[in-house]
């Protein structure tokens, strides 16, 4: 299997004139696969009536040898012919296995484009087709690379963000590209010219209630208050955010509380911890007291599962999968913040294996994983 390259090294390859007649776009997210496609189809078939040239197909309605077919055809009044393949994890295996000998000579003038979230590195399939083809990597940015993106992204809006602003973003956007550049688009109609975007300025457009914010149920969390939970809950249901988010919201501010535990752990300041979780000084150390670290493993764990549920679709209504995740967080916050009694130690949980909290979505390029 050839590493995968990043939408930037696309970019830079196709700038180049270096063209693969195979690609795989994989990763889970949305707006990071449909911007590598554009920029593919721009630069293999340029501005305009481009669509002539280009045949989509979805993996669930068409058989590998329409694929085969369309992309063994010959480019009309064009150099190259696009035929994507969207949902490609959804191909069945018989037609998989039709498109297997054209992966081992692909037509040198057409490009063929699998996309798809994730694929199964199991399979006879996707194992030819990830050694054959150029690997683009769409998963979610990883922390390090969020501030770089949403200045860049503000920038192309023409706003400044300060440092608030950019914490509400990522947090009621709960690290989805698309959410975020929606709210940059918002914004930038919103704001005067030359003035820089606010954590009010953000709320105000984004319809943020009062103790609604992934912030606040944490902090219910911790306080186990497990009626405040379900209330913020059902708060944000009836907004109309999405299960999936909320959950990516809630797993992003664990990973934040992580990170500066280990901080104040290794002798930072409070006072920084503070500015990052945007709160007061003088109450950072109690508050990250109840979350010791047998409950933040034990969060990862439920994380993970809830997110297997909801991307499944089985294990009940994603309502009632959230509350459940809650309530048990609820729990473990109160069983691990005090020494259990004698007469319950055996309802102590045990700490989970550690694992790293940066990838709490089952996110794959070319195989599945799980961190």
């Amino acid at each position: 299997m050839t590493a995968a390259i990043s939408h930037a090294q696309l970019n830079a390859q196709l700038a180049q004139g270096t063209v693969a007649p195979l690609y795989v776009v994989v990763g889970e997210e949305d707006l990071l696969r449909d911007m590598a496609l554009a920029a593919l189809k721009t630069a293999l078939l340029g501005e305009g009536e481009s669509d002539f040239n280009c045949d989509l197909f979805y993996g669930d309605d068409v058989s590998g040898a329409e694929i085969v077919t369309c992309a063994s055809e010959v480019a009309v009044f064009a150099a190259r012919r696009v035929v994507v393949v969207k949902a490609a994890d959804k191909l069945p295996a018989r037609e998989c296995d039709a498109i297997l000998p054209y992966l081992k000579e692909p037509n040198d003038s057409t490009t063929v484009v699998f996309v798809a979230p994730k694929l199964d590195g199991r399979l006879k399939f996707t194992q030819a087709l990830t050694k054959a083809a150029v690997t683009v990597d769409c998963s979610p940015l990883r922390e390090a690379q969020w501030l770089p993106w949403l200045k860049q992204d503000a920038e192309r809006v023409g706003i400044r963000l300060n440092e608030e602003a950019i914490e509400l973003l990522k947090e009621t956007c709960g690290g989805s590209l698309y959410s975020v550049r929606r709210e940059l688009e918002k914004l930038a109609a919103y704001v005067s010219p030359g003035q820089a975007v606010t954590a009010a300025d953000v709320a105000t457009l984004r319809g943020t209630e009062p103790g609604a914010s992934v912030f606040e149920l944490t902090l219910a969390i911790g306080a186990r208050n497990r009626g405040r939970v379900l209330a913020i809950l059902a708060r944000n249901l009836e907004a109309g955010e999405a299960p999936l988010r909320i959950l990516g919201s809630l797993a992003w501010q664990y990973r934040r509380l992580w990170k500066v535990k280990e901080v104040v752990r290794q002798g930072g300041r409070e006072g920084e911890a503070a500015r990052t979780l945007r709160m007061d000084p003088y109450k950072v150390r109690a508050f990250l007291e109840q979350f010791p670290d047998a409950h933040l493993h034990e969060a990862l764990r439920l994380f993970l599962d809830a997110d297997a549920k909801l991307k499944g679709g089985s294990g009940g209504r994603p309502a009632r999968i959230l509350e459940d995740v809650l309530l048990r967080l609820c729990d473990r916050a109160q069983v691990n913040a005090r020494p259990p009694s004698p007469s319950r130690g055996s309802e102590v949980p045990q700490p989970a294996r550690a694992r790293s909290l940066s990838n709490v979505r089952t996110i794959t390029s070319g195989k599945q994983t799980r961190s």
